[in-house]
């Protein structure tokens, strides 16, 4: 697209959306920044965008061409698509609509009708359990000596956001400097999805860091009932108790994550977790979730937010210094 004669109509379709910021860089650079302009079909509809397409005249570049861009296209119905149709049997010359979907469109009519035209991009990412390919490939095209495991602990930390996965491949290769980058690196280096950021909570507890927890509490109940903290963190602690179990029996990470189903980095949260809790208290802990449960639902007086903070307390002690329940 950089090289070769421009059409008058592009569509970006696909799940690999660095990939279609890339392309429409790559646009970009073929214009002047006063001959492009961005619209949202969130608010513009075909017809704004053949307008701004028949505006050539007005607002081109120095060059006579003009750009235009439309973000989430897929929101478009069928007036829309009529109204760039008829643009299409006649459409402005130097001038060049770049639309792009960021979600699935609705049917196949817009593909066909921008193949027809001008040009189809179709980008897609693998499907989940291969996203750590997509990974792979991403940071060897930005030279970054990274091995699989490096690849895999991003999607495991990032999740499957590939913007937010794109952002971290390359805060990553920054910083290594050409140097290699495995799991450890990563791990300390990449930005957590958002329900990664809500382990504060329980990396708090596994790390034993009573002050740290009560902390990670009071923001959390700002956005969360005492109820679902309460299930994420007896969650938890039944995670590491049973990876505690199964690494006595000689059973590594990865196969610690298949057997518990969870992907490889929570398992090794799960690991390092355990590591601070003896047996007996990890048992004991899972009881006192259970009275918590009972007592958010009515079986105490108390407010459930002091109930959490009580039971927060007695999980993170030692064994011989409980705080009594009510």
């Amino acid at each position: 697209m950089s090289a070769e004669p421009l059409l008058s109509v592009y569509l970006l379709t696909g799940s690999d959306r660095p990939k279609h910021l890339r392309a429409l860089r790559r646009l970009r650079a073929r214009f002047g920044p006063e001959a492009v302009e961005h619209l949202s079909a969130e608010s513009a509809t075909g017809a704004d965008a053949v307008a701004a397409c028949n505006a050539l005249g007005l607002f081109g570049g120095h060059e006579g061409g003009r750009l235009v861009i439309v973000e989430g296209v897929e929101r478009w119905r069928k007036t829309d698509l009529e109204a760039v149709e008829a643009y299409l049997h006649n459409p402005v010359e130097g001038a060049v609509l770049a639309l792009s979907a960021e979600g699935p469109l609705r049917g196949a009519t817009l593909a066909d009708l921008i193949g027809k035209h001008g040009q189809v991009l179709d980008y897609n990412v693998p499907k989940a359990n291969n996203l750590h390919r997509w990974v792979a490939g991403e940071l060897k095209r930005l030279d970054v000596k990274a091995d699989a495991d490096a690849a895999r602990a991003l999607v495991e930390l990032v999740g499957e956001d590939t913007l937010a996965l794109s952002s971290e491949i390359v805060k990553v290769g920054s910083w290594s400097g050409g140097e290699p980058v495995g799991r450890a690196e990563v791990e300390q280096l990449a930005a957590p999805s958002r329900e990664a950021a809500a382990w504060a909570l329980t990396d708090a507890w596994g790390a034993r860091d009573l002050p740290t927890l009560l902390d990670a509490c009071e923001l959390a109940l700002e956005k969360k009932e005492p109820f679902l903290l309460a299930v994420g963190l007896a969650s938890h602690v039944g995670r590491v108790r049973a990876a505690q179990v199964l690494d006595e029996e000689g059973l590594g990470a990865r196969e610690i994550a298949s057997r518990l189903k969870i992907k490889e980095f929570p398992a090794r949260k799960a690991l390092q977790h355990a590591e601070r809790y003896s047996r007996a208290e990890l048992d004991a802990a899972l009881v006192r979730m259970a009275d918590l449960d009972a007592a958010i639902k009515g079986a105490s007086r108390l407010s459930s937010e002091l109930e959490l903070l009580r039971a927060l307390i007695d999980v993170t002690r030692p064994l011989e210094q409980p705080v009594s329940s009510t």
